[in-house]
């Protein structure tokens, strides 16, 4: 290798149309925006670091063995005079150029994001903006803009981001602090707990540890109350620059600007629309459980009457509008028409009752009208506008059909099998405590000990899975003899004797014993909706529209007056089958309806109204 403090340094001006990249340079991978950010930087602030080269023998021009590229660079810049003659430093020979081509390419390395941040931080506050900084360091705006959002972490957040004692995440999740003490805390503990394995702690136990009371921007009362009204009374206001989300560090402040908004929102709104008062309530969602417990009463709108003519227009739109055949002024006649149907409440109504209106999951206003408090009931009732209690309720017909019935209890069964399955001594227990105790008219039903097959499936098979260990296989085929046939059979071996007797077993399970029936769920952890989902063949289809119309809004938190629910109850029987269909069986419309995990865990562990 030729001694190179020997060699002097030779730099020529050479024309950039003579240069070209020489086979010694070992960088060959580069970014086209890399390449056109650095242009951008060289026309700026001129070509800080000249170029290396050496003339190869057998070639014209100067190969560029270091500096790849700021050639490329230099390439986009040839409409500049500035940039058409290039200073090169010239290698004495190959080896030197070798050493230049590999050293200069060993030798980079790129600043620590924890330099990036200090550094991108610091020329902002000499002025350059954002872009001009991008251009400085050819780096994407981006990129800077993701810096800066760090550059006011404390000096410790950054030294031991440098220090690898945090990671990049975790240093982010600092932005949301403005309290030293708190933060130096905090620090102490990630640092201690590592950035990777079981016991580091994540970036929102980090935001946690920094602001543990504090509450999300997008949290219903935060969307209700607005930042604004929030700050006018006294609220203070933060900021997660890496969710893009607004932080409420008071929630007391803003739970009282929660509560003086609803209840002025609520008289609001029973002034503007005719009713005696207004009242909100704090809940997200209002059951008809909670209008129990308030002890109100309710009154209903007056039904519309729709003349001859009218009915026989409303029942022609209501068909286009179905098939989406239906021109802007038929859709407009057609809501007209509806909200004459619908009727509503009259002045005398009003007069008795009110409003009550809650904030929903997305900050949203919901209002139920009609209520009667219990203190203006009697009134009500003596002005004829609230139909006084009879304390005894006439029993509803129930919605679901006997054969309907008879499936959901053969689905039952199946499942209290499934579960059996797993749990063979019991099922032998339960024979034996049959056969054993069983004394005179007090016989207990648990098995037909005839022990006849019976394939225990629901008519419609749909959304039904059945253990297949139900399903027996083939008896051996007969030797002719009982005896060989015995033989044949004990040829199975034991186990698999036993494994066929507990199927069988199994197969007859019918308990009529409600109790017993609950021991056996409870022993052997039965989950029915394990094997039953329901469909609009197995079941949907098979009750009336009110019963889908009540469960879609049970299940997603809706009230009558929601567009969704609205919406809903304006299908038709098939298309609201369907609908409730890819609730429960396809992810992708939960997703779309923007189902919550409540309301999943809800749809997961439905079941109709008998099953257990």
């Amino acid at each position: 290798m030729t001694d190179q403090t020997t060699i002097p340094q030779i730099t020529e001006s050479v024309a950039f149309a003579d240069l070209y990249v020489s086979p010694l340079n070992p960088r060959t991978v580069f970014s086209e925006d890399e390449i056109a950010s650095l242009a951008e930087n060289i026309k700026i602030a001129g070509l800080i670091h000249n170029l290396a080269g050496f003339r190869h023998d057998g070639t014209d021009g100067v190969g560029v063995v270091a500096g790849g590229r700021r050639y490329r660079a230099l390439a986009l810049l040839q409409d500049d005079p500035r940039f058409q003659n290039v200073q090169v430093q010239i290698a004495a020979d190959e080896d030197t150029a070798k050493l230049w081509a590999t050293s200069e390419n060993a030798q980079r390395q790129d600043l620590h994001p924890a330099d990036e941040i200090r550094d991108y931080g610091a020329l902002e506050k000499t002025g350059l903006t954002a872009g001009q900084i991008a251009v400085a360091y050819g780096a994407t705006e981006k990129k800077v803009y993701r810096r800066l959002a760090m550059a006011g972490l404390h000096t410790d957040v950054l030294d031991a981001l440098k220090a690898s004692e945090i990671s990049m995440s975790q240093a982010k999740a600092f932005t949301i602090s403005n309290d030293e003490k708190l933060t130096l805390e905090v620090l102490e503990r990630v640092k201690a707990n590592g950035t990777k394995g079981w016991g580091a702690m994540s970036d929102y136990q980090i935001k946690e540890g920094l602001k543990p009371d504090h509450v999300k921007g997008s949290d219903r009362r935060a969307v209700f109350v607005g930042v604004a009204e929030y700050k006018a009374a006294g609220g203070r206001v933060g900021g997660d620059l890496f969710e893009d989300e607004t932080i409420f560090d008071d929630p007391a402040i803003l739970q009282e600007c929660f509560e003086a908004k609803l209840a002025s929102t609520a008289a609001q709104i029973a002034t503007d629309n005719g009713w005696t008062w207004g009242e909100g309530i704090t809940d997200d969602y209002v059951y008809s459980d909670t209008i129990n417990r308030m002890k109100m009463a309710r009154i209903y709108k007056v039904e519309g009457v729709l003349t001859e003519n009218e009915s026989d227009r409303y029942d022609e739109l209501g068909e286009l509008v179905d098939g989406d055949a239906c021109d802007e002024a038929g859709r407009a006649e057609f809501l007209e028409l509806q909200v004459k149907a619908d009727g509503g409440f009259t002045a005398e109504q009003q007069a008795h009752a009110g409003v009550v209106i809650y904030v929903d999951h997305g900050g949203d206003v919901e209002v139920i009208e009609g209520l009667v408090r219990q203190e203006d009931q009697e009134a009500a009732i003596a002005a004829g506008v609230l139909k006084k209690s009879a304390h005894k309720e006439t029993p509803k017909k129930s919605p679901i059909s006997a054969k309907l019935q008879e499936d959901l209890d053969r689905i039952v069964i199946g499942a209290r099998q499934n579960a059996l399955l797993d749990d063979p001594t019991l099922a032998l227990d339960l024979l034996a405590f049959q056969l054993t105790q069983s004394k005179g008219w007090q016989r207990i039903h648990a098995y037909d000990v005839s022990l006849p097959y019976l394939a225990n499936v629901p008519e419609c098979e749909t959304g039904y899975t059945q253990d297949k260990r139900l399903t027996l296989p083939e008896p051996v085929e007969s030797k002719g003899s009982k005896a060989e046939d015995f033989t044949a059979f004990r040829k199975r071996g034991h186990k698999k004797c036993m494994d066929m007797l507990v199927r069988t077993l199994i197969g007859q399970l019918s308990i009529s014993h409600a109790d017993l029936g609950e021991m056996i769920d409870e022993k052997t952890k039965k989950v029915t909706r394990e094997h039953f989902t329901p469909t609009a063949e197995n079941f949907f289809s098979r009750v009336g529209g009110p019963y889908m119309i009540a469960l879609w809004n049970e299940l997603l938190d809706l009230t009558d007056s929601h567009d969704a629910a609205k919406t809903f109850a304006g299908l038709k029987k098939g298309e609201k089958a369907a609908k409730l269909e890819k609730l429960f069986g396809d992810e992708a419309t939960r997703k779309a309806l923007g189902v919550t995990e409540t309301q999943e865990a809800r749809i997961a562990a439905w079941l109709p109204e008998g099953m257990v």
